[in-house]
């Protein structure tokens, strides 16, 4: 394998996920202080990405960034865009940085997005990595705040045709889990009793003998997403009609 980088190609990844009931994204702390008058200090935060090896294809970069965070690869990963606009880095924070890694300026970003559970990356303090709720961003580097709101946007529209939503639920989930998706992407509520019958109406929501466990309230029923049945009726079907 040919572990030499190329210089002016990467890949950034946009992770999503829920925590509570707000859609939050994955970013890592990028910080730099060389200590010279007149050159910035740098204390923001960024998306998780690589270069890309001169051995690996774009998706296979991606998988790299989701193994090192997941532990998994061959996720269900999106790519969305790609960025190669020459002015796309042009603050002094940002050339600092590239220079101080002896990158190029100029590189082309293929960017990708990950829905997950929020519990598959286990984060600690001294961690660099942090979840931020998408409506609330601190300071982000490079142009990755529109990669963000690009991504953002694309799961918006994806979310409605294709059934990414189970990307962000356990195998087994309630309707009230899957409403709770829905809301916290499209930034709306829903009416229970009208979403309900909707969602029991599809025969790729699947029921079962199972209730969820520990919790305060009536047990609520258990669901699973069969992705057979979904492959049957694809065509003229959709995910759920919002």
């Amino acid at each position: 394998m040919d572990f030499r980088k190329i210089n002016n190609l990467s890949v950034d990844c946009v992770i999503f996920a829920l925590k509570g009931k707000s859609l939050n994204v994955l970013l890592r702390k990028r910080s730099l202080n060389m200590y010279t008058q007149g050159l910035p200090v740098i204390d923001d935060w960024v998306l998780p990405g690589h270069y890309v090896l001169k051995s690996n294809n774009l998706g296979q970069s991606a998988d790299r960034v989701f193994k090192e965070l997941i532990g998994e690869d061959n996720l269900n990963k999106i790519q969305f865009r790609t960025y190669g606009n020459p002015n796309r880095l042009k603050s002094d924070k940002d050339l600092l940085w590239i220079r101080s890694r002896g990158a190029q300026v100029r590189t082309v970003t293929v960017a990708y997005y990950l829905n997950i559970q929020s519990n598959k990356i286990k984060l600690n303090k001294e961690d660099t990595l942090k979840w931020f709720k998408i409506k609330n961003l601190p300071e982000i580097g490079f142009d990755h705040h529109r990669l963000i709101n690009d991504a953002y946007q694309d799961l918006k529209t994806k979310i409605i045709t294709q059934p990414i939503v189970f990307d962000f639920l356990p195998v087994k989930f309630t309707l009230n889990e899957l409403q709770v998706v829905y809301q916290a992407v499209l930034g709306i509520e829903l009416d229970n009793r009208n979403f309900r019958k909707k969602a029991i109406s599809k025969p790729y929501i699947v029921p079962l003998d199972e209730k969820k466990k520990g919790a305060s309230k009536k047990p609520a029923k258990l669901y699973m997403f069969s992705a057979d049945i979904y492959n049957q009726v694809a065509k003229t079907d959709s995910i759920i009609n919002i």
